[in-house]
C-alpha cells in the first residue's frame, strides 16, 4: 500500500466494520461529474463533520489497486446505476495536507516538499516512463498519462490546512528581496498548475478537495473557478452527505436507548441547504459511546481563532454576539469574505468565518446566522471568558443574578436588573414597544438558557404569553410566565396572565409556576415588576406528582 498512490481500501474498511451511518449517497453525485467540465469538486465543512471519512470512502471506491465491492454491499451507492461503471477504475492520488503541516521541518518549503514526495512515489510506481528529469508534479503526471493512458482521481484532504495553520507572510525560499509571495500564494499556484492547465482534463478523471474554508478568492474571483464548491453556506445537492440527519440520529437513539431530545439540544441546529436538522456526527457518536451528553469539541487552533475574531472591534459585532447568545438570529452578508482566515476586514467577515468553523449556523433563506446548539454555545461562552471582553462577561454574570432574583421573588432586584440590561443594550434595537422589550429581556435572561427552554410568543390558554421559560429535565426550578407591558403597569400584566389562563397550559409540563409582570414607563425610563406564584387549579395535581415533562 502506498502513501500517496495505491492507498487501497483498508482505512474505509476500518470505518464500515464499526458503527457506520451510510453516507455513500455522495458517490453517485461525484460519479455524475467525472470526465466532464464539472469534474472538480471542493467540499468544505466545519471540523468533525465527516469530511475525511468521505475522502477515505471515495479512495476505496475509485482505487483500481484493490477490490472494494464487498465493502459497499447493502449500502446506498450500490443501488445506483453508476456504481459498477466507476468501481475501482482509476489510479487514486491521496494527499492529506496536515501530514505536512504537522512536520515543522517541512514547513518552510512545504509546497516543494509536497511535490517532491509525491513525484518520488509516482516514479517508483511507473519506472518505465521517460520523465525527462522533470521534478514538477504536473509534468510527472502528464508523462505517465502519455505513456500509459492512465487517468487519475486526485483527493486532497484538508486542502486549506496551509492557509489555516501556517504564518500568513512566510516568504518563499529563494524568492528575490523585492518579491515576497506567501506560501499560500505558492500553494495556490501549484493547484492552478494541476487543475487549470491545458493537460488537466486529460490527466484527471476528477478531483475532490476537502477542507474547512472554501477556495481562496483574489478580489472577487476564486483562485480555482473551475471547481464546484459545496460549503456550509452553499451546500448544493450534497446537504445530507455530511453530518447526521434527524432520521439518522433518531435511529441511533432508538438502537442505543439515548434521548433524542437531549441529542437535539446538544448537537442539532445546523441548517445546511434545504436540510433543517443537521447534527455534528462526531459528538453524537461520542455521546453514544460515553452514554453522556457534553461538549466534545476541544481547544484547537480554530478555538484560538474564535477568541481573536470576537475581540475585533468591528461596529456592531459585539452586539450581534450578545443577541445570538440570547437566542436571536442576526443578518450576515457572506459575499464579502475572501476565504482567508488571515484577511478579516469587517463584521460580516467575522460572522462568515465563524459559520465555516461551525461556531455559527446559517439560514440561507433569511441570510441570518445563529448559535445552533448547546455544545457550540458552551464553547462560544468559554471563548468569551478567555477574552478581555469584560462587558459581555459582566452581562452573563448579571443575567445569572437576574434569574436568581426572579425565582426568589425579589421584584425590586428584577426591575433594577432589567433597567441595567436596557441601558447596556440600547445600541441593539430601538426601545419603543413590547416587542423590543422582549428582545432586551431575551438578552437579560441569557444565563437562563442553561436551565430553561425559553419560548417567545408561546401559545398558552386563550392567547400568547410574551415569554415562557420551562425548566429543563432534572432542573428543580419553577416555570416562568412573563408578560410585558409598555407604558402601562406590571399589575395589568399579571391580570392578563390570569385572565387568559396561561398557567393552566404550562402546568401540564412542570411543577411550580411564577407569574412575572414587567412594565416599562417611557417617561421615567424605569421598569417595574410584579411576581406571583400561580394558583392554577392544575397546580395541586402537579404538586401531588401528576406531572408530565
Amino acid at each position: 500500500m502506498g502513501t500517496y498512490i495505491n492507498k487501497g481500501n483498508s482505512e474505509f474498511r476500518d470505518i464500515v466494520t464499526h458503527e457506520y451511518v451510510d453516507k455513500t449517497s455522495l458517490i453517485p453525485l461525484i460519479n455524475a461529474t467525472l470526465n466532464s467540465e464539472r469534474r472538480y469538486s471542493c467540499v468544505t465543512r466545519s471540523r468533525r463533520f465527516g469530511k475525511s471519512m468521505a475522502a477515505k470512502m471515495l479512495c476505496a471506491y475509485y482505487d483500481k489497486s484493490c477490490d472494494s465491492r464487498e465493502l459497499f454491499v447493502g449500502l446506498k451507492a450500490e443501488q445506483d446505476k453508476s456504481f459498477d461503471t466507476y468501481l475501482n477504475k482509476y489510479r487514486v492520488l491521496y494527499l492529506d495536507v496536515t501530514s505536512f503541516t504537522a512536520r515543522p521541518e517541512l514547513r518552510v518549503n512545504i509546497v516543494r516538499n509536497i511535490q517532491n514526495e509525491i513525484c518520488s512515489e509516482l516514479k517508483k510506481n511507473f519506472p518505465d516512463v521517460d520523465y525527462s528529469e522533470t521534478t514538477d508534479l504536473m509534468g510527472v503526471l502528464s508523462a505517465i498519462h502519455e505513456a500509459t493512458g492512465e487517468k487519475f482521481f486526485f483527493i486532497i484532504d484538508e486542502w486549506d490546512a496551509i492557509c489555516r495553520e501556517l504564518p500568513l507572510c512566510h516568504k518563499m525560499k529563494g524568492a528575490p528581496e523585492t518579491v515576497t509571495p506567501t506560501i499560500m500564494d505558492e500553494y495556490v499556484m501549484l493547484l492552478r498548475r494541476l487543475f487549470k492547465t491545458q493537460d488537466s482534463d486529460k490527466v484527471f478523471a476528477g478531483a475532490y478537495l476537502t477542507g474547512i474554508l472554501p477556495i481562496k478568492r483574489y478580489n472577487t474571483e476564486s483562485a480555482l473557478n473551475n471547481f464546484r464548491e459545496y460549503s456550509m453556506i452553499n451546500p448544493g445537492r450534497i446537504c445530507s452527505s455530511f453530518g447526521f440527519t434527524h432520521d439518522e440520529v433518531l435511529s441511533l437513539c432508538q438502537e442505543y436507548d439515548m434521548d433524542i431530545s437531549e441529542m437535539e439540544r446538544w448537537y442539532d441546529g445546523y441548517r445546511i441547504g434545504n436540510v433543517s436538522h443537521i447534527f455534528n456526527p462526531y459528538s453524537v457518536m461520542r455521546a453514544i459511546d460515553d452514554n453522556r451528553y457534553r461538549s466534545y469539541w476541544t481547544s484547537t487552533g480554530a478555538y484560538d481563532s474564535v477568541i481573536t475574531y470576537i475581540q475585533m472591534n468591528y461596529d456592531g459585532l459585539k452586539d450581534d454576539i450578545i443577541r445570538m447568545l440570547s437566542g436571536e438570529h442576526v443578518y450576515v452578508d457572506t459575499t464579502e469574505f475572501l476565504n482567508d482566515m488571515h484577511i478579516i476586514r469587517s463584521k460580516n467577515d467575522v460572522l462568515t468565518v465563524l459559520i465555516h468553523l461551525g461556531y455559527l449556523a446559517y439560514d440561507e433563506d433569511e441570510q441570518e446566522c445563529f448559535i445552533p446548539n448547546k455544545e457550540v454555545g458552551d464553547e462560544l461562552n468559554n471563548a468569551i471568558k478567555a477574552t478581555s471582553w469584560e462587558p459581555l462577561i459582566k452581562t452573563i454574570q448579571n443575567s445569572k443574578a437576574l434569574l436568581n432574583a426572579t425565582i426568589s421573588g425579589n421584584e425590586q432586584a428584577v426591575a433594577s436588573a432589567i433597567d441595567l440590561a436596557h441601558d447596556e443594550n440600547t445600541s441593539i434595537l430601538s426601545y419603543n414597544d413590547e416587542n423590543s422589550l422582549a428582545c432586551v429581556l431575551s438578552v437579560a435572561y441569557i444565563w437562563a438558557k442553561n436551565e430553561y427552554v425559553i419560548h417567545r410568543e408561546y401559545a398558552t390558554g386563550k392567547g400568547y404569553a410574551d415569554l415562557v421559560m420551562i425548566p429543563r429535565r432534572n432542573v428543580s426550578k419553577p416555570a416562568l410566565v412573563i408578560e410585558l407591558k409598555f407604558n402601562n403597569s406590571a399589575d395589568t400584566a399579571i391580570d392578563q396572565i390570569k385572565r387568559k389562563q396561561y398557567p393552566a397550559k404550562i402546568a401540564e409540563y412542570t411543577g411550580d409556576i411564577l407569574l412575572v409582570g414587567i412594565n416599562y414607563d417611557k417617561e421615567t425610563k424605569l421598569h417595574t415588576c410584579r411576581i406571583e406564584r400561580s394558583v392554577s387549579p392544575c397546580l395541586p395535581c402537579v404538586r401531588r406528582g401528576h406531572t408530565k415533562r
